[in-house]
């Protein structure tokens, strides 16, 4: 049987989801969202 506890301490993240968290969350790449509203020409003010 699996001890999930015992597993769970055992747990490290790993690195390479980090970095890659990382670079992801770091581009201003535009979303579905800012593709449409430019493309239908809405202005929004986006939360800083």
């Amino acid at each position: 049987m699996i001890d999930f506890d015992e597993e769970l301490k055992k747990f490290h993240p790993s690195l390479e989801v980090d970095d890659t968290e990382e670079a992801v969350m770091s581009r201003d790449e535009p979303d579905v969202l800012d593709l449409m509203f430019s493309m239908l020409g809405i202005k929004y003010k986006e939360k800083e």
